[in-house]
């Protein structure tokens, strides 16, 4: 028996509310991977940790706010916590890959390319990982079209805030990324759910694992925490907000009168010779 799908059952407050989780845990992760690019390499993979960390947790939230507006008319819906939280990691992992080589390599070329392509694929891994969590009776079954064009859409649009997170263009650029980024969470999200239908057993069986409202508290204490914690990083951080490399001229303070005395003195070099030279030629004719 096919099983009616409802994704929207609190109306248009999940999928706004979802919206903002992702674009707050993009928003901050991607200044970040923006901070991490304006100072010393000792201090750009913290940098890169906390900006993995905080998409992972945005994507992951995002996913499962969504998810409280998910029945199944017929059938109740449990999830694993075990695999539920294993998509966390999962996110966090392959996001912190991507941020990683982006971080590194620079937002261009090949760099840029794999690097989307691969946070892409988390935030991809992320959605179904998550859905093969979900207990019910009876079975899910995708279209593989809907599925490819979802994960299509996660790599191009994490691709694009990448490229723009690697801007360094100021708060208001990293804010188009983060929204970019939402989009990209939030298109894969619904595309992906767009390809989900549900075949139900009619067995009646009660299907094991928590309920969505029993996973809402750890959602909200847990992720959230965490991006409240590393809002108040962004916040504090004069370099964070302004977008402007100040801490890479302090970092290099020392070398800069080196590099002007030897602009200096190759200049000095480069006149005396001509001074020299004007005057053997003009005590030449006073010789003769």
């Amino acid at each position: 028996m096919q099983g009616t799908v409802d994704g929207f059952s609190y109306g248009l407050v999940t999928p706004l509310v979802a919206y903002l989780m992702a674009c707050l845990g993009g928003a901050l992760g991607l200044r970040c991977t923006t901070r991490s690019m304006l100072v010393a390499q000792s201090w750009r993979p913290g940098w890169l940790v906390l900006g993995s960390a905080a998409i992972g947790s945005g994507i992951w939230t995002m996913h499962f706010v969504a998810m409280m507006g998910f029945t199944v008319r017929g059938t109740p819906i449990y999830y694993d916590k075990a695999m539920t939280f294993a998509s966390l990691a999962v996110a966090i992992v392959m996001v912190g890959i991507g941020i990683f080589i982006v971080g590194y390599r620079g937002a261009r070329g090949t760099a840029l390319f794999t690097g989307g392509t691969i946070t892409g694929l988390g935030i991809a891994s992320m959605h179904y990982l998550g859905m093969a969590s979900m207990s019910l009776d009876g079975k899910l079954e995708y279209n593989t079209v809907t599925v490819g064009i979802s994960v299509a859409i996660a790599m191009g649009a994490a691709t694009a805030a990448l490229w723009a997170a690697g801007q360094i263009r100021g708060f208001a650029w990293s804010v188009g990324a983060s929204l970019v980024m939402g989009l990209a969470v939030s298109g894969m999200h619904y595309t992906g759910m767009a390809a989900l239908s549900v075949h139900l057993h009619g067995t009646a069986e009660p299907a094991a694992g928590d309920s969505p409202a029993s996973l809402l508290a750890p959602m909200l204490v847990g992720p959230l925490a965490f991006l409240l914690l590393a809002g108040v990083v962004v916040m504090f951080d004069p370099l964070m907000v302004m977008g402007k490399p100040t801490v890479v001229p302090v970092e290099h303070k020392p070398g800069i009168p080196a590099h002007t005395h030897v602009r200096h003195s190759a200049r000095r070099l480069r006149f005396h010779p001509r001074r020299t030279v004007e005057h053997r030629g003009s005590r030449t004719p006073q010789n003769r």
